[in-house]
């Protein structure tokens, strides 16, 4: 065996006949991030028109930066909880790493 077949042995990949599944977190992170882009969106074009509305908008805006992101977060431990898979940031994960 050559040198250069065992560096294009390791850069071919093999094609895979499964799609990617899509899960009900990345489901739910996605929908957060457009939520969020859509409100930043509504907000800067009612800030250009001058409506009166666009300091309540701002506001909700701000609001939402900080929800959104904390039911995203919350909804992601609730369902490792209820499956029984480990969660991002779960003190149990942290505390095993430390161990280690």
């Amino acid at each position: 065996m050559k040198k250069n077949d065992k560096k294009e042995g390791c850069l071919k990949k093999e094609p895979s006949n499964s799609k990617a599944k899509i899960t009900s977190k990345q489901v739910v992170a996605m929908t957060g991030v457009i939520l969020l882009v859509l409100m930043y969106v509504l907000t800067l074009v009612l800030a250009l028109t001058d409506n009166s509305s666009s300091g309540n908008f701002f506001a909700l805006s701000l609001a939402c930066t900080l929800i959104v992101p904390i039911i995203v977060f919350l909804y992601n431990w609730m369902y490792a909880r209820i499956t029984g898979k480990k969660a991002m940031g779960d003190p149990d994960e942290i505390k095993s790493e430390d161990e280690v």
